[in-house]
């Protein structure tokens, strides 16, 4: 939207979740996890803060994702309350709608599907036939489709997946992505993190503190 503040003409290509999957819930972010974990910590430390805590503290993984995903869902409601404040009504989807009526706004246009780049300052969209991370919803009103358009410039900003290694593609129960990692059904015996940057460490310290191996 910044680029269209400068008259310029601006369109963005989306097919799966046009605000992203984070604000969806689905997500459960490492620095949540990790301030439970710190939580968690403090208590199992308690006599070092000169504290005497009796019984003991076990980490419920269940309440552990539901609270990650409350606090999602209270986000999503405070957007969904601002929006109504300023009148923007019929949101079935807030975060999808609410980003739909920022574009419209400021005059952005909406492409649903997958762009490929052709050569410079061309790219053709046509339907995506890969899954969705997450389970879709409505696809934004008065939208542009399938077909070639042409720009000046183009701005690759297409975020993440994980990368799947050859012998060990993911399975969802003995070899995770950070999706799985990031709502776990219940804590691992043992669990090997592959990776040491910012979000692998987080994991790591995450379940360590939970007690795991």
């Amino acid at each position: 939207m910044a680029q269209s503040y400068d008259v310029m003409k601006v369109a963005v290509v989306e097919r799966e979740h046009l605000a992203g999957i984070a604000p969806t819930g689905a997500a459960f972010p490492p620095r949540r996890c990790c301030a439970t974990a710190d939580v968690l910590h403090t208590a199992q430390h308690a006599k070092d803060y000169g504290l005497t805590l009796e019984g003991s503290i076990k980490p419920d993984v269940k309440a552990i994702v539901d609270r990650s995903r409350g606090i999602a869902h209270r986000m999503n409601n405070g957007v969904g309350f601002l929006f109504k404040k300023n009148k923007v009504r019929g949101i079935a989807h807030r975060m999808n709608n609410g980003v739909g009526f920022l574009f419209k706004k400021n005059k952005v246009d909406i492409i649903w599907g997958e762009a490929k780049i052709t050569k410079p300052g061309e790219i053709v969209v046509s339907k995506t036939q890969k899954k969705p991370v997450e389970p879709m919803g409505p696809v934004p009103k008065n939208t542009l489709g399938e077909g070639t358009y042409t720009a000046k410039h183009i701005i690759v900003a297409t975020g993440a997946r994980p990368r799947s290694l050859p012998g060990i593609e993911p399975d969802g129960k003995l070899i995770w992505t950070y999706f799985e990692a990031m709502k776990p059904e219940e804590l691992p015996k043992s669990l090997l993190v592959m990776g040491s940057g910012a979000i692998g460490i987080e994991f790591a310290s995450f379940y360590r503190t939970m007690g795991v191996d």
